[in-house]
């Protein structure tokens, strides 16, 4: 009963009834004021008395129609008004929200109510302009957490380079190490945003090739192992017996493995575990990483994958990580069509990540 065409097809017959009931109501409420001539009983009827009786009878029969159509006619323009202002009404206030969207109002909402449909067209409304609030909020935070990232290096490097050329700081190597550090930084925060923002355009360059992803997962695993080692963390690989075929970048896949096991260490304690494996479901290969660390507080679940996000709000810019690790993961399994979920593990210790490719 609350569908719109439901709504519509009642008033059409309401208006139908209506319109056909008219005239009985009211003959019956203001009958014919003029009595017609009657003859007198047993007295022959003319046809002069029969052509008045049918001029009277035509007469009061088109004013009958004149006075159903006239308050037809006026009730039927009243409610019709009424009836398209009713409803039309949410539509108009969706005009007014889309407007007002535009107007980069987006903390703008409109009520949810009315048909089926309009209801599920305000909440649609109401849903994408809480998105877009929400990305505007990222953008806004992006563009601090560039500004400060790129900061940061470029203040050490011009204030050491100033103290060097000052004669405060002695052309030393640790001097240089430190300038080169700080530029190796640099380059690598630019690189990271030049790939997003190629992601998010959809043009990120894969050189696809046919591989074995147990390959992909070895060589991961050989690299961050030194840091593994020097942390104190154990690093287990499991992979099956079988190849495990995909066509993929390999560079960017293992850049990918690479990011989140980067990201498992910097949040394991020591003498903690780090899981890397690969498996198959069904045809779909998927690699997960798991470490046993504190987890992740399920307020920062669904955010996770944002650039510059830290879950730890309270950690130095300086440890390394500038917060897009993650978002690059997400893009490059993206890139390659498939996904990346993230979960605290079941018994509360430690998160895991799982990629799942087509």
């Amino acid at each position: 009963m609350n569908r719109l065409w439901v709504r519509i097809s009642l008033v059409i017959v309401a208006v139908a009834l209506f319109i056909g009931l008219l005239p009985f109501a009211l003959r019956t409420i203001n009958p014919p004021t003029r009595p017609l001539p009657r003859p007198d009983i047993g007295e022959p009827i003319s046809a002069e008395r029969l052509e008045a009786i049918q001029r009277v009878s035509e007469r009061q029969v088109w004013e009958a129609v004149a006075r159903t159509l006239i308050v037809g006619a006026v009730l039927g323009v009243g409610g019709g008004i009424l009836l398209s202002r009713w409803l039309s009404k949410p539509l108009t206030e969706l005009e007014q929200g889309t407007r007002a969207i535009g107007e980069h109002e987006l903390g703008t909402r409109i009520p949810e109510k009315g048909s089926s449909e309009m209801r599920a067209v305000a909440s649609s409304f109401n849903q994408m302009a809480a998105d877009l609030e929400r990305e505007e909020a990222l953008r806004r935070n992006m563009l601090a957490d560039v500004t400060h990232e790129l900061r940061h290096p470029v203040h050490v490097l011009q204030g050491n380079l100033q103290g060097v050329l000052d004669g405060v700081f002695p052309l030393s190597l640790a001097e240089i190490a430190i300038l080169s550090e700080q530029a190796h930084h640099l380059t690598r925060l630019v690189d990271d945003l030049h790939e997003l923002a190629l992601a998010e355009a959809h043009e990120l360059p894969l050189n696809r090739q046919l591989i074995d992803l147990r390959q992909v997962v070895r060589d991961s695993a050989e690299t961050v192992n030194p840091l593994a080692v020097q942390e104190g963390i154990v690093l287990v690989m499991q992979v099956p017996d079988e190849a495990v075929m995909f066509s993929t970048d390999m560079a960017r896949l293992r850049q990918a493995v690479q990011n989140l096991l980067g990201n498992a260490l910097r949040h394991t304690p020591t003498n903690g575990t780090v899981q890397l494996s690969l498996r198959t479901d069904g045809n779909r290969p998927i690699i997960s990483v798991a470490d046993s660390g504190s987890g992740i507080a399920p307020k920062d679940l669904p955010y996770i994958f944002d650039r510059f996000y830290r879950s730890d709000a309270s950690r130095d810019r300086g440890s390394g990580s500038a917060g897009l690790g993650l978002a690059i993961v997400k893009a490059i399994v993206e890139a390659h069509g498939g996904t990346v979920t993230v979960a605290n593990a079941a018994s509360g210790q430690g998160a895991k990540f799982v990629i799942s490719l087509p």
